[in-house]
């Protein structure tokens, strides 16, 4: 059984920064892609960014693209989520997701397992 756990969310004013991190366990980390998506209050669930298997591939919502920054690490099993600029609208339950594939996808459906969530509230 896949588990993650996402840590790192917290009360940021805007222009601040975080760094998310999501541990993974269960089966081996380096085969599968993992994503970030995010759910704010009364939305529904959007991607924010995925990886590939080996970290060579990346990409990004137009909403974040320039200011966050998706990297895993295969030695550790984690992937991080480096969130710079914070903006008010940033403002969510941050999930990280991963894949039973090496290829990453936009879509939330795509992924198999999924961490608890971990919020993220930028003040303005």
């Amino acid at each position: 059984q896949v588990q993650l756990v996402e840590s790192g969310g917290g009360l940021v004013q805007a222009g601040g920064s975080l760094r998310l991190s999501c541990a993974a366990s269960g089966r081996t980390f380096r085969g599968y892609a993992m994503g970030w998506f995010r759910q704010a209050p009364g939305k529904e669930r959007e991607f924010v960014a995925h990886i590939n298997w080996s970290g060579g591939s990346t990409a990004y919502a137009d909403s974040v693209k320039g200011r966050f920054t998706i990297s895993r690490d295969n030695a550790k099993n984690t992937v991080s989520l480096q969130m710079n600029s914070l903006k008010a609208e940033d403002t969510a339950v941050y999930y990280c997701a991963q894949r039973g594939g090496s290829v990453a996808l936009r879509d939330s459906s795509s992924y198999d397992y999924w961490g608890q969530g971990t919020q993220v509230t930028v003040s303005s």
